[in-house]
């Protein structure tokens, strides 16, 4: 920086303190007050050249043709002496307690006077507050005070969340113009149109009588040609009120035109004399229901999350390619990773340390991955500190599995559930039988549990599944090799397994489990004896990456070491083909399926 504009940015930064500091002393020592603020039962006293320069409508009363009288003792009504106390004590010392509860108050306020230097401050507070819970509200909030930095950015914020937000009670509270604010946006996080016209209907049947009216309006905003052609005609043309309004009948068989390739003219609407309109396309004059520009979400892709301690990064192994989804300094170099059903992702792991629990000090760090903000958000932690544990989904829960207790180093059998709605952790059903360095798969809202090494430090094959229905655990046909720390994952109604350590040490052997018929079958070993193998199934193809095979070293003698190339299965040939010697990413990752929208992605 120029030392020059340096010096003047120090000399104004000293100056304004100064005078700042200045202005509070000689309001708290009540010097030069001329002019007190009446609210409610209280009368505070202040400045009128203070008011002028920090709001407009202070500088425009005083400037009046108002009696001296009135502008010494400014009556205010409607006014929470409270919150004007908190307005007043920003204006002279730059501090104000904002808080949940005053922040809406405080900012109605700024507005009501025109004192954009507190407004700011609040909307920039609401911003960094905004949550799925109050996002809503702080749209509509920026939309009545007419603040469009707020509603905006609330908006977008809605828009990247709309699968989740649109179940909310508050969602259905929309006023009509609201709502189309909300689903006319192309930056919409949907992957279907038809999340979108469901979401409105649900919206409509809420408050039928008086919403019915606006229909037609919101109707304009859904883009159908983005739908199925079968949705349409089995969801959206029998649906009782778009079947009862005449008018979005009309707009129902122009729709089922265009489905047949047939779009309306829109030529004739147009004024042949006027040349200005010759270079704007038909697309751009048709009605918003013919619109078919995708919405961001539809942007979404398969893609395989590499999880390490350093980064949380995309590959994507049709293209090659690889992308930043989040730093992740906060997970701990030791977890388990897990995408659910909705596509959430959590890791849990590392040691955390509660003092104040007496009872469970220590426990393991639980977080969850933000795709939208690109970053770790921090859950309640596992009240078991264990590594080696394995992880399951099932009845939007998340299923913490056995393993070894990081402190006393015992095998484990318990089992702990976390409600992702309770946002709690909850003991489940043990497992038969302690164990560790096993592998843990979902399919179908069944848990399985897979191999490992039990109490005795012996590998074992066993099979378990988990019917969070029944709350038991049942045994099922054990694995042809006894294994542990090795790669598992569905992948065609079948759980593949590779590699691991048996009794004899490192192995190549793989074997698939037919669920349906309940039986194992070998398949190709895997191209090289190793163990802790990533076994993913994306797309429709089942990769396996990385994992730790023994290496010689220049010594003679052999030593594990990690590898970090990426292997996918052929289906059709039932063996293993490399595709990447080496993926740095992979390093100390754990590797899972995840659906990730392009938009909101760093290609690296």
């Amino acid at each position: 920086m120029d030392p020059t504009k340096e010096l003047k940015e120090e000399l104004r930064l000293y100056q304004s303190t100064l005078l700042q500091d200045g202005l509070k002393e000689l309001l708290d020592e009540n010097k030069f007050v001329d002019c007190f603020l009446k609210a409610g039962d209280k009368r505070l006293p202040c400045h009128k050249l203070i008011l002028a320069a920090c709001s407009p409508y202070f500088r425009e009363f005083f400037l009046s043709e108002e009696s001296e009288e009135k502008k010494n003792n400014v009556e205010l009504d409607n006014v929470d002496p409270t919150v004007l106390e908190s307005i007043l004590k920003y204006l002279y010392s730059a501090d104000i307690d904002l808080n949940d509860g005053n922040v809406q108050d405080i900012f109605a306020l700024a507005s009501r006077f025109q004192i954009p230097s507190v407004f700011t401050v609040c909307v920039t507070y609401l911003q960094k507050r905004l949550s799925p819970a109050n996002c809503l509200a702080i749209f509509r909030l920026g939309l009545l005070l007419d603040c469009p930095r707020l509603a905006i950015t609330a908006r977008d914020y809605v828009s990247d969340r709309f699968e989740q937000i649109c179940k909310e009670d508050d969602f259905l509270q929309l006023a009509p113009h609201e709502l189309i604010a909300v689903i006319s946006s192309d930056a919409l996080n949907v992957e279907k149109e038809e999340v979108v016209f469901e979401a409105v209907m649900k919206w409509v049947r809420t408050d039928k009588e008086n919403k019915v009216k606006s229909l037609n309006d919101v109707f304009d905003c859904i883009r159908f040609r983005l739908m199925s052609e079968k949705y349409f005609k089995e969801h959206v043309e029998k649906d009782d009120l778009i079947k009862g309004n005449q008018d979005i009948v009309k707009k129902v068989t122009i729709i089922k035109d265009a489905f047949a390739g047939k779009l309306p003219d829109t030529s004739k609407g147009k004024d042949s004399k006027n040349d200005a309109d010759e270079d704007v396309g038909d697309e751009d004059l048709l009605p918003g229901y013919l619109n078919d520009i995708p919405r961001h979400g539809m942007f979404v892709k398969d893609m395989i999350l590499m999880v390490s301690d350093t980064a949380t990064v995309a590959y994507d192994p049709l293209e090659n390619e690889c992308y930043l989804v989040a730093l992740s300094e906060l997970i701990p170099r030791n977890h388990s990773s897990i995408v659910s059903n909705s596509n959430q992702v959590y890791v849990i792991g590392g040691l955390y340390v509660d003092e104040e629990n007496k009872d469970q000090p220590l426990q393991s760090y639980f977080f969850q991955l933000d795709t939208i903000a690109g970053e770790w958000v921090g859950l309640p932690p596992l009240p078991s500190a264990r590594c080696l544990f394995g992880l399951g989904e099932a009845e939007n829960c998340i299923y913490a599995i056995a393993g070894k207790d990081l402190q006393s180093e015992e095998s484990l059998d318990s089992v702990f559930c976390y409600d992702s709605k309770a946002v709690a952790w909850k003991e489940g059903k043990k497992l038969p039988i302690k164990v560790y360095g096993h592998s843990v798969v979902s399919h179908n809202g069944l848990v399985y549990s897979l191999g490992g090494k039990t109490d005795d430090k012996k590998c074992t094959g066993r099979l378990f599944v988990f019917n969070p229905k029944k709350g038991e655990w049942k045994d099922l046909p054990p694995m042809r090799t006894a294994r542990s720390m090795f790669g598992a994952t569905v992948h065609n109604g079948k759980i593949f397994v590779s590699g691991g350590v048996t009794e004899d040490g490192l192995t190549a052997s793989a074997e698939a489990f037919d669920i349906a018929s309940n039986k194992w079958e070998a398949i190709s070993e895997f191209p090289q004896e190793r163990s802790s193998i990533n076994m993913t199934s994306s797309a429709g193809s089942l990769y396996a990456i990385g994992g730790f095979s023994m290496v010689q070293l220049e010594s003679q003698e052999f030593a594990p070491s990690e590898v970090t190339d990426v292997w996918k299965f052929e289906d059709d040939k039932k063996e293993w083909s490399g595709m990447l010697k080496e993926i740095r990413y992979a390093s100390g990752a754990t590797c899972l399926p995840s659906r990730l929208n392009l938009f909101k992605l760093t290609k690296l």
